[in-house]
């Protein structure tokens, strides 16, 4: 980490995040996390915080909920939340399938987002890939009726797999015919600015769950 995220991590870490191996068994208190009640939506592989912080911004009464496996983009997202002064963000160190499986309750989150994740663009690493059939299904239990799960690719291959995975979930269903339309509140990622320059076309997917 950088010294600017060492230190927000020393002053806010223990408010704000908190450590996927030190969370006790069974079900997190959301709303005494957040120190509130209100509609909870996860964002799976946050990166360096730049589009968390701004939606959460953008939507103050929403709790955030960001979960990343590095460090250094945990840091990076403590420095967000310092500098726009937000009140509705946590983030959780560690594998979102263990928390998501381990300590959320069926019918707990508002939406889920995971933009632009690791492609494993190699044919024999494809198995590495977040989404699959087996996550799709634990990620629609843990929604709310109406809540959306929302994904975006910049790999052809891999966002047909998604359509494909999310289409055959029998608990979603498809807002639009095929691809979303890219929303405009959705920021724009490094990870999407450099498809842009590399040429190759992003795809977002939004599906809600069945009331």
């Amino acid at each position: 980490m950088t010294v600017g995220q060492q230190r927000v991590w020393d002053t806010h870490w223990g408010e704000l995040g908190r450590k996927l191996e030190e969370l006790p068994a069974g079900e997190v208190d959301l709303a005494g996390w957040f120190g509130r009640e209100a509609s909870v939506v996860l964002e799976i592989g946050s990166g360096m915080g730049d589009a968390t912080a701004q939606l959460a911004a953008r939507a103050p009464d929403v709790n955030h909920l960001a979960a990343e496996v590095y460090p250094a983009g945990l840091g990076q997202l403590m420095l967000w939340v310092e500098k726009y002064e937000l009140e509705n963000v946590r983030l959780l160190h560690g594998d979102a399938l263990d928390f998501l499986r381990d300590h959320l309750p069926p019918d707990s989150l508002a939406g889920v987002r995971v933009f632009f994740p690791d492609p494993w663009p190699k044919k024999r690493h494809h198995k590495r890939r977040l989404i699959t059939p087996r996550f799709v299904a634990l990620l629609a239990s843990r929604l709310a009726p109406g809540g959306r799960l929302h994904l975006a690719t910049d790999w052809q291959d891999y966002a047909e797999r998604m359509l494909a995975i999310c289409t055959a979930e029998p608990l979603l269903r498809n807002e639009y015919d095929g691809w979303a339309p890219r929303p405009d509140w959705r920021p724009i990622t490094k990870f999407e600015s450099r498809a842009h320059a590399e040429g190759r076309i992003c795809h977002d997917l939004m599906f809600t769950k069945a009331a």
